[in-house]
């Protein structure tokens, strides 16, 4: 039977995980679009919940198409939209992870998802200050890599595995200069970097060779993931 009201307890239930708060009290999140529901099957993920536009011919609970768009984050609308349980691993996992610091731009938490995955980085921990990577902005910019990595928060870099190297602009050692080893990367947001007693908790620091002051955390996370695959390398 199609959803024709407004006041339906599943779509409240959606309009609630469009905040923080009731996502962190539920442990759940939605996932918006055809792509990123067909990359949480994909990957294992089974949904709590599953509601479509009744035109659409997708499978799942239809609703009338009106109601779908006023749910939608996408400034386009959406087809098809869907409620799962989160998944925190207990800790975070190597042989290379990232950890994030501070970085309080969800595009960036979603857009180092997506190369945590692609260059095959066990894990991302979220560190203080970090934005959710289950949070509407974050889940679009994995492109569905949020369904492939695992993820983990952290309150301390000793909670980090492998060797931990900060990436600090313009400080430490070339990035390419380091030796392979099971490592994680520790990322602060552009702007305000890392504080200085996470920097001090590290085993290394690192930079990456430009010629302008600084990249955002999720091109630096990227090129040091590269740096890190092309190490690995026979």
């Amino acid at each position: 039977m199609t959803i024709t009201s407004p006041n339906n307890e599943q779509l409240k239930e959606v309009r609630k995980l469009a905040g923080r708060k009731w996502r962190d009290k539920l442990r759940r999140f939605v996932a918006e679009g055809e792509d990123l529901l067909e990359a949480a099957e994909a990957a294992g993920w089974e949904p709590l919940a599953t509601l479509v536009a009744e035109d659409s011919g997708l499978a799942g609970e239809p609703v009338k198409p009106h109601l779908l768009a006023q749910l939608s984050q996408l400034g386009s609308g959406t087809r098809a939209l869907a409620v799962y349980a989160q998944r925190w691993a207990p800790a975070p996992l190597g042989p290379v992870c990232v950890a994030l610091w501070g970085v309080n731009d969800p595009g960036n938490v979603g857009t180092v998802l997506r190369s945590a995955l692609a260059f095959g980085a066990g894990s991302v921990a979220l560190g203080p200050g970090t934005a959710d990577p289950y949070g509407p902005k974050a889940v679009r910019a994995s492109m569905g890599a949020l369904f492939g990595v695992p993820l983990a928060r952290v309150r301390e870099p000793a909670e980090l595995p492998g060797r931990r190297t900060a990436l600090v602009a313009g400080a430490g050692v070339p990035l390419r200069d380091l030796e392979p080893a099971e490592r994680t990367f520790v990322v602060g947001a552009e702007r305000e970097g890392l504080p200085d007693a996470v920097v001090a908790a590290c085993d290394d620091i690192a930079h990456i060779p430009i010629a302008f002051e600084s990249l955002n955390a999720a091109t630096a996370a990227s090129i040091a993931l590269y740096e890190q695959s092309r190490m690995a390398r026979p």
